[in-house]
């Protein structure tokens, strides 16, 4: 079977022009599973992420989820739109935590077509996306630049 029939048809190099936001269709309810099982794997052991009681005593009230399961679940929201035909992650730059994320928050992504450049490989070009990851109150929690190579049009998708 041809790969370009298992994604979808407007996520191609071509398709991304610079100035493109794209509202991503899904939301992620920030459950206590993907802080804690996440944190743990990554062997991450600060306080703010499991201990409870030392945390109701800080200005955040609560446990507050670790930053690096905030960036996954952001770029996974906007992976359907982004990286269907991705063949390499490039580059992550200028991450930014803005707000804090805790359990029961839902995360919405957008993203901004930055820019766009031939690659090397002439079936694929580079694109430079801006990910913005918003809670249900609009506060931007997240921030970042991700370049990726992401796969051109194939001549004939076998389409009518």
């Amino acid at each position: 079977m041809n790969d370009s029939a298992l994604t979808g048809s407007h996520n191609y190099f071509e398709d991304f022009t610079p100035g493109l936001v794209i509202r991503h269709s899904r939301g992620k309810t920030m459950e206590n599973l993907e802080n804690v099982f996440i944190t743990n794997l990554v062997m991450n052991t600060a306080d703010g992420h499991f201990n409870e009681h030392s945390m109701s005593a800080t200005p955040f009230g609560t446990r507050i989820v670790f930053g690096g399961v905030t960036a996954s679940i952001v770029i996974g929201l906007a992976a359907q739109d982004t990286a269907e035909n991705a063949l390499a992650e490039l580059s992550i730059t200028g991450l930014r935590l803005k707000h804090p994320v805790v359990h029961g928050d839902t995360l919405y992504a957008f993203s901004e077509v930055l820019g766009k450049e031939e690659a090397e490989r002439p079936d694929a070009g580079i694109v430079r996306f801006r990910h913005t990851g918003l809670n249900q109150d609009d506060r931007i929690v997240f921030e970042a630049e991700r370049r990726v190579l992401i796969r051109k049009r194939p001549l004939s998708t076998g389409r009518a």
